[in-house]
């Protein structure tokens, strides 16, 4: 088996970033790696993470590849889905009650955490501004994280939001309110809704 050259469709197929987790599981050996960094065809951003030297860091893509638990939420769910203007300066991600947190904490994200059971809901895929897959929430689930979370949101950035939610061609409103109904926030995101519909 030619493994530099699966190494090479390995990293072609991760558009330039992969991690030591991606080679391990291709069966591909570890010392490649060291080999391509050597070579200059790869170069190591942080531990366990590499990127083809004609690549641009995504550093998004990057922080889900290294917190794979986490999924973007809030203010960074609104970024991809044009439901704010603002650029995320600190990523706001969510994940399952109980998980240890202090990594995440120190990379300086915004850690939001939820129950098992409500952690997979709504969650789907979006891509970054350099076209690489990562995990966030649909619209309607972050449109009720916003609304759950509206005591530590700034208040702005939630009314934008709402007011752009309820003006797209794409809301899902049934989708919403079944998603309120789990989250117990259905008579709040009325209120909102008989404001702005």
């Amino acid at each position: 088996m030619d493994y530099s050259a699966k190494l090479h469709n390995l990293i072609k197929k991760h558009n330039g970033v992969i991690s030591t987790r991606f080679v391990t599981e291709a069966g591909i050996p570890r010392t490649y790696l060291s080999e391509f960094v050597r070579k200059g065809v790869l170069e190591r951003l942080e531990r366990g993470i590499y990127i083809a030297r004609d690549c641009y860091d995504d550093e998004m893509y990057r922080f889900q590849m290294r917190f794979k638990q986490a999924i973007f939420s809030h203010e960074t769910a609104l970024y991809f889905h044009n439901l704010t203007d603002r650029d995320p300066l600190v990523y706001s991600v969510t994940v399952k009650t109980g998980m240890n947190t202090k990594s995440l904490r120190n990379s300086g994200a915004k850690v939001y955490s939820i129950k098992p059971e409500l952690y997979e809901l709504g969650s789907t895929r979006a891509a970054t501004p350099y076209n690489r897959v990562v995990r966030t929430y649909d619209m309607e689930r972050t449109i009720c994280d916003i609304i759950r979370s509206r005591s530590q949101m700034d208040i702005e950035i939630l009314t934008d939001a709402l007011k752009r939610y309820t003006t797209r061609k794409d809301k899902n409103l049934p989708q919403l309110m079944r998603y309120a109904d789990k989250f117990r926030i259905t008579n709040v995101l009325r209120k909102y809704l008989e404001v702005l519909l």
